[in-house]
């Protein structure tokens, strides 16, 4: 087998292509003081039960500082950031780059917590002048190597959204729907921002394609919106898997974590298709990675790149993977 045979399949079939940035499927919301600690708490668990970290948790300044209360909730958030494990998965939602609460967020949470967090979700942002002013406060706060994922939330950022992901700093892109819909001065019904609204309404519809399109792009995350309908289990499933399924989207918020399994399994693949996908991948690395024929079809490194994608969503979802799959998300391998 040669060199390239030899690498990781992750190596040898992404390197530097589009869809290298890998999220788990699932970014969980919470601003209270109690839902944030019970949310860490969640994530430890879970991660301990699928044996790999299967959502964010987003600590949230712009929806959990009261008004007046902004320093003592970024002074919370730091605390906690900084109080949970080691191999905890923990983020920020700022105020927007124009709040004035958004510089002492940044320099509060990301000048003593920065080491801890894996990304910094800013809200509103409109042109790639946000993004840049929001990159240089995390700079400024020591942090330059601090993903920022941004929130898309006006017909104006949608329209703009293809540089705004490309912009280097930017690791996500989110849909913020129900700013998106209040800011077309009601020529979209309420109904828009429903299970059913959301996924029909012409232009709700097309903000959510450019943007997972835009992300995708530039090899970014499109993050979907809430579902609001928090204790419709089945409505967030569904929601969620034409999120996954018919709309690009590879990652979701939560709001409460009664959505988060339904999240997982909506976005994860079917088990027919992981065992396909293990054959496959498994057969391209002994063949190193010329074509194949496998059950009367040809594939070659377009496939198996998509292959290899199905296996790193089964598992960032916590699903079973074949054994001969095993070995290729063991840390060592990693």
């Amino acid at each position: 087998m040669n060199y390239e045979a030899a690498l990781h399949p992750r190596a040898a079939l992404l390197g530097a292509q589009a869809g290298a940035v890998v999220l788990p499927v699932c970014d969980h919301y919470s601003g209270v003081e109690a839902r944030m600690r019970k949310s860490l708490q969640l994530q430890s668990e879970m991660t301990e039960e699928f044996g790999t970290c299967v959502f964010d948790v987003t600590l949230d300044c712009e929806d959990g500082a009261r008004t007046g209360a902004e320093a003592e909730h970024a002074a919370l958030v730091t605390e906690l950031a900084l109080a949970a494990a080691a191999d905890a998965r923990v983020a920020v939602r700022v105020h927007p780059v124009d709040h004035p609460a958004f510089d002492a967020d940044v320099q509060t949470i990301v000048g003593r917590a920065g080491g801890r967090l894996r990304h910094v979700m800013v809200p509103k942002v409109e042109t790639v002048a946000d993004v840049e002013r929001a990159a240089q406060a995390l700079d400024a706060a020591g942090a330059p190597d601090l993903p920022l994922q941004v929130l898309i939330e006006s017909p104006g950022a949608v329209h703009r959204a293809f540089e705004i992901a490309a912009h280097p700093r930017v690791q996500s892109l989110s849909f913020g729907l129900m700013d998106f819909v209040s800011a077309h001065a009601g020529a979209i019904p309420a109904a828009g921002m429903g299970v059913a609204g959301q996924f029909s309404h012409p232009l709700v519809v097309r903000a959510k394609l450019d943007i997972a399109s835009a992300a995708h792009a530039s090899g970014k995350v499109p993050s979907h919106c809430v579902v609001t309908e928090f204790s419709d289990t089945a409505a967030i499933e569904r929601a969620a898997r034409m999120a996954a399924r018919d709309f690009g989207y590879t990652r979701m918020w939560s709001i409460h974590p009664a959505q988060i399994r339904p999240v997982l399994q909506a976005f994860a693949p079917d088990p027919s298709d992981i065992e396909t996908a293990a054959r496959i991948v498994a057969a391209a690395q002994a063949a190193d990675w010329a074509p194949i024929a496998f059950d009367g079809n040809l594939h070659d490194r377009a496939s198996y790149r998509h292959y290899w994608q199905v296996l790193e969503r089964a598992h960032r979802t916590g699903r079973p993977l074949p054994p001969q799959a095993r070995d290729w998300f063991t840390p060592a391998a990693a």
